[in-house]
């Protein structure tokens, strides 16, 4: 398990968002696992600027997979009918662009995308920083 690749999920505590963001991280990411990150309207509490706690709760957690697991990749995720950040399509994706820019200000080493899962439960790119400086 060692050598085993990672990534890691920041994602709403949600469950119908779970399974399609683990997906999409393994497949694109190309990583066996995927460590979750999870918190009500994840996507929403990072764009925010929720009191600092919080935050630092989450980016520690994510520093544990990146650190202990050599995460290659981190990817932060809001997702339609979400009762914790119960916003329009369209600023889920404006917090998703603005959380993915939190989190690759953290400085890691891993490549940052923003994911977007629709009500059919399909997870849609929102910003990558393989493609575009974030």
């Amino acid at each position: 398990m060692a050598n085993d690749p990672f990534g890691t999920a920041i994602n709403c505590i949600d469950g119908r968002a779970q399974r399609p963001v683990a997906d999409w991280v393994a497949t694109n990411g190309q990583v066996k696992y995927v460590d979750m990150v999870t918190e009500p309207g994840a996507d929403g509490v990072l764009a925010s600027g929720a009191p600092a706690e919080r935050i630092a709760e989450i980016r520690q957690a994510v520093e544990v997979s990146v650190g202990a697991h050599n995460s290659t990749i981190v990817a932060i995720a809001g997702h339609d009918g979400c009762a914790a950040n119960p916003v329009s399509e369209e600023e889920h994706r404006e917090n998703i662009r603005q959380a993915a820019k939190v989190v690759a200000g953290w400085g890691l080493p891993v490549r940052v995308v923003g994911l977007w899962v629709d009500s059919w439960r399909q997870a849609q790119v929102v910003c990558d920083s393989a493609n575009e400086p974030l």
